[in-house]
């Protein structure tokens, strides 16, 4: 099933929870871009200070920001930090689907 395919939001839930636990290139796409959201002050400090509806949870935000910022910059993570944002990314598919339907409208 594709997401466009999706009508429900349990649907798109389940499939994003699933892209983004095992399918790499979901992951790191979403992590970019939840990444870009973020305000400058939160991606340069690595940790977040707004409430927006985008962004890292505190707990993510330091090691989430450093995972982008590497892959912007080199292109790849490793095997352990891949295994280490399969493990992070599937709660955030809330944002990703806020972001999908926002910018499809």
């Amino acid at each position: 099933m594709k997401y466009g395919d999706c009508k429900f939001k349990y649907e798109r839930k389940a499939l994003l929870r699933e892209k983004l636990g095992v399918n790499p290139a979901w992951a790191l796409r979403a992590l970019v871009r939840i990444y870009e959201l973020q305000t400058s002050d939160e991606q340069a400090c690595g940790h977040t200070r707004e409430y927006n509806e985008v962004g890292f949870s505190g707990v993510d935000g330091e090691i989430l920001s450093s995972f982008a910022e590497q892959y912007k910059e080199k292109g790849f993570l490793s095997k352990k930090q891949m295994d280490i944002l399969f493990g992070k990314m599937p709660k955030y598919w809330r944002q990703l689907d806020n972001i999908s339907q926002v910018e499809a409208a």
